[in-house]
């Protein structure tokens, strides 16, 4: 079966403590690894996240529709892209994680490297460009 990814972004619904990122890394890590979802969690000081979760679909899907979207640590969650995909950008990471400057965030998101849904009603995709932009920053951060 080919990979699965989802790419989304929402904001914290008060700000997290170092400890607070910690523990909600330490979670998704451990959930992750049992269902065998990957990813990267992008965060910024001003509360914004941008995570990618790569699995299977069903896993991935369940992962964000029935979890995440519940989880009441953030809100204004919106899904930029979602798809199959060839192979697995983050294969290594149960959950890879970065801090982002604001800044740095916005120019992922209007870099023009998302898909917009169709009239007919089609979810976004992931363009390999912003996949490409994601590794790119990720590379030269010191990502954990």
């Amino acid at each position: 079966m080919r990979p699965y990814h989802l790419i989304y972004q929402s904001r914290a619904s008060a700000p997290f403590t170092d400890a607070e990122l910690a523990a909600l890394l330490l979670g998704s890590r451990t959930y992750n690894r049992h269902v065998h979802v990957t990813g990267l969690l992008l965060h910024a000081p001003d509360g914004r996240f941008l995570q990618i979760l790569e699995g299977e679909e069903a896993d991935v899907c369940q992962l964000y529709y029935a979890k995440i979207l519940s989880d009441p640590r953030h809100y204004q969650c919106q899904v930029l892209g979602e798809g199959h995909c060839a192979e697995r950008s983050f294969a290594d990471w149960s959950m890879g994680f970065q801090v982002a400057q604001a800044d740095d965030l916005y120019a992922l998101l209007q870099s023009g490297a998302l898909n917009s849904p169709t009239r007919h009603g089609s979810k976004p995709t992931i363009r390999p460009e912003l996949m490409a932009r994601l590794l790119e920053f990720v590379e030269t951060k010191a990502a954990y």
